[in-house]
């Protein structure tokens, strides 16, 4: 096998377990390598470290598979390490129809991903190596998981990056393009053909669930209490009873009213009315993602208590601050001329029309957005970005509300995101309190010292007014 040989003075990633090996790195080559092919890598005294496999055209040379002596990418190779995957899920998500089964370089299958969608699964084949050994990891997949269907969604930029061209299809079996599966006790209709990478997000799986406590408890806001009142048969049953003393029929009287911005296919939406929200705002740009997510609310049996919007998220927000400033103007008038004697200045003229549309407010605000920042040349422009829309989504969240907030851009890492959020805490006139910090779920482990894999970060905060 041929050797890939390392710089004397490189830094020590791959003792601590990272699975790259970049081309700065490298400080020869023993043998001729193929592309795609496995290659021993040697530390510069030619002592082993791994084995991975090679791509001389990749600025990820070489993409670690083992800390030991490998002989093949063959089929009983692929087919232990998903059992070792399965493994995994099962004991971390028991009776799960639906999750991400292998996580890449985390699962030790660096360029590797696969979703499991109840018996179908969806694959993405990401380097070189693993687009080459299409077929052992298909036999390999039967052997193991079973599937009614493999489809395969490479159909992602960055193999462009390896030479390989985007790619989507039927790899085995039947694969409907609409299919069911259960998150959390709610079920989703996943699109494994249009919907957004392999069709849906599992990495919020039990985020979504942490809202739950934010669902509950509104009702005082509204005037209503718990009272006792009798029943025609005498006994006392304990009812909810507005400020006028008539008993309120609604279900949810004590439940949130929500905004989820970015929503795709209405996850956070689903989440929010499963634990008892009053009214839900599911808002996303794309009209197919919206028509994903109606479908989602109505086999949940969640309509009537969801609206639906079309806009663009940066906009929408901005609008309804605006319009939140007019009614205040509106309401209170310009101050007055701070001069002795003058004379208070008259209040906005409210038959005048408004200029914004907006000026609604939430109990509960969620920002899922996408990754703002793919590269590390983007990150300014991502936190102004992070930063405008936490500014304007916790101006929105009602006194003692809750924002919701996400960020999945690797770039923007941890702390920067933090500091991202206070600068527009600052900006806002708000007092944030941390309520829950979180990361993505256990079928998307991490690898210790693989800060590549750290991408997610979730946060929910209590929002007030200084």
């Amino acid at each position: 096998m041929a050797s890939v040989i390392l710089e004397r003075n490189r830094k020590k990633r791959l003792e601590q377990g990272h699975p790259w090996v970049y081309a700065s790195e490298v400080a020869s080559v023993d043998g001729e390598p193929q592309a795609g092919g496995l290659v021993d890598v040697l530390n510069h005294q030619g002592r082993y470290l791994a084995t991975g496999y090679y791509n001389p055209a990749s600025q990820i040379r070489v993409r670690i598979l083992s800390q030991h002596k490998l002989a093949a990418m063959d089929t009983a190779f692929f087919a232990e390490r998903f059992a070792d995957c399965l493994r995994h899920r099962e004991r971390f998500l028991p009776g799960a129809d639906a999750y991400r089964l292998v996580y890449g370089e985390a699962d030790f299958l660096p360029g590797l991903v696969i979703d499991r969608f109840g018996e179908v699964l969806v694959v993405q084949l990401l380097t070189l190596a693993m687009d080459q050994h299409r077929s052992e990891i298909v036999e390999a997949l039967v052997q193991v998981v079973a599937p009614r269907g493999i489809y395969e969604r490479s159909d992602v930029s960055v193999r462009e990056l390896e030479g390989l061209e985007q790619t989507t299809g039927v790899l085995y079996g039947e694969c409907p393009r609409h299919i069911t599966v259960s998150e959390n006790g709610l079920k989703v209709i996943v699109d494994i053909e249009e919907g957004q990478k392999t069709g849906y997000f599992f990495d919020q799986r039990e985020n979504r669930a942490s809202i739950a406590p934010l669902m509950k408890g509104w009702g005082g806001r509204s005037g209503i209490t718990l009272q006792s009142i009798a029943a025609e048969d005498g006994t006392l049953q304990s009812l909810p009873v507005n400020k006028s003393g008539k008993p309120v029929s609604f279900p949810y009287w004590d439940g949130a009213t929500v905004l989820e911005c970015f929503a795709h296919t209405g996850s956070f939406t689903l989440h929010a009315c499963k634990y008892g929200a009053k009214k839900v705002t599911c808002l996303d740009v794309s009209a197919h993602a919206i028509e994903s997510a109606k479908a989602n609310v109505e086999i949940n049996g969640f309509s009537d208590r969801v609206e639906f919007v079309v806009d663009d998220a940066f906009a929408f927000l901005r609008n309804q601050v605006k319009g939140q400033e007019e009614r205040s103007e509106r309401a209170t008038g310009p101050a007055a001329e701070a001069k002795p004697g003058s004379k208070p200045a008259a209040k906005a003229d409210t038959a005048k029309p408004m200029t914004a549309g907006g000026g609604r407010t939430w109990d509960v605000v969620i920002l899922d957005p996408p990754a703002f920042a793919k590269t590390k040349s983007a990150v300014a422009g991502a936190v102004r970005g992070y930063k405008d829309i936490n500014l304007q989504g916790m101006k929105l969240v009602n006194e003692g509300g809750y924002l919701v907030t996400a960020s999945c851009s690797y770039h923007m890492q941890p702390q920067l995101f933090l500091d991202t959020i206070m600068e527009a805490a600052k900006d806002a006139g708000k007092v944030l309190r941390l309520i829950e910090w979180r990361a993505a779920g256990k079928d998307h482990p991490q690898i210790l010292g693989v800060e590549e894999g750290h991408y997610l970060k979730f946060a929910i905060f209590e929002v007030r007014s200084k």
